[in-house]
């Protein structure tokens, strides 16, 4: 059992929000206008999670790991970053149990903030078109901050901002950049099974439990 927690910080890409058949499509439609032969989703679904910047990086080269040719990343991220503002949200939709996970932290009296790397700029669009944005009374941004995850900063700021301490913080997410920050900022973190996680077992990350559903949440902590 975890303790209740006074704050509770959620991802957005891979936890929330199943983001990838837009962000798919704007990575095919970039490469299209490159003359680059197009990825699919099930290949891009590897590669979501560390920014979009990175997510271009990887469908440039088609692999997880590597650098494209900088020449081609500097002509080709505008053309994503442009795609991308008109598709923020045509395509993603929130996973079953979010809204229900959502209005019972609500119910609850916790603190509930949001911490992503995904840009201000698309982040805000997302979470307003999909109904979630009055949930959050912090939302930090890959470009919130000087550091995103898996550093603390994001998650530490949250806490100082909300004025809660880490110890008596919760992180929701998906991947092992989440549990990274979170035992880095002394949160207690709990995982989908469903997420953005490179193709890796998100169990073998340690989380301090895993989940199908967010609305398992519920059961998992101690909320008297």
């Amino acid at each position: 059992m975890i303790k209740k927690p006074e704050m509770v910080l959620i991802d957005v890409d891979g936890t929330l929000v199943d983001s990838v058949p837009d962000l798919a499509y704007c990575i095919d439609e970039m490469l299209k206008e490159l003359g680059l032969p197009v990825r699919g989703e099930e290949r891009v679904r590897h590669w979501v999670g560390n920014g979009v910047e990175r997510l271009v990086r990887r469908g440039l080269i088609n692999e997880l790991n590597g650098e494209p040719d900088e020449a081609l990343f500097e002509k080709a991220m505008p053309i994503f970053n442009e795609l991308y503002a008109v598709n923020t949200s045509k395509r993603s939709c929130l996973y079953p149990g979010v809204k229900e996970a959502m209005e019972f932290l609500k119910s609850s009296g916790v603190k509930i903030g949001c911490v992503t790397n995904k840009a201000a700029q698309f982040t805000l669009p997302i979470i307003q078109d999909l109904g979630i944005a009055d949930y959050f009374e912090i939302v930090v941004c890959g470009d919130t901050l000087a550091r995103k995850k898996p550093d603390p900063l994001p998650l530490l700021h949250s806490a100082e901002q909300l004025g809660v301490k880490p110890e008596h913080s919760l992180m929701l997410g998906d991947s092992m950049s989440d549990v990274k920050a979170a035992r880095a900022a002394g949160f207690d973190i709990i995982c989908m099974s469903y997420g953005y996680n490179h193709g890796e077992d998100i169990h073998t990350s340690n989380p301090d439990a895993v989940v199908d559903s967010m609305e398992e949440i519920k059961s998992l902590i101690d909320w008297s």
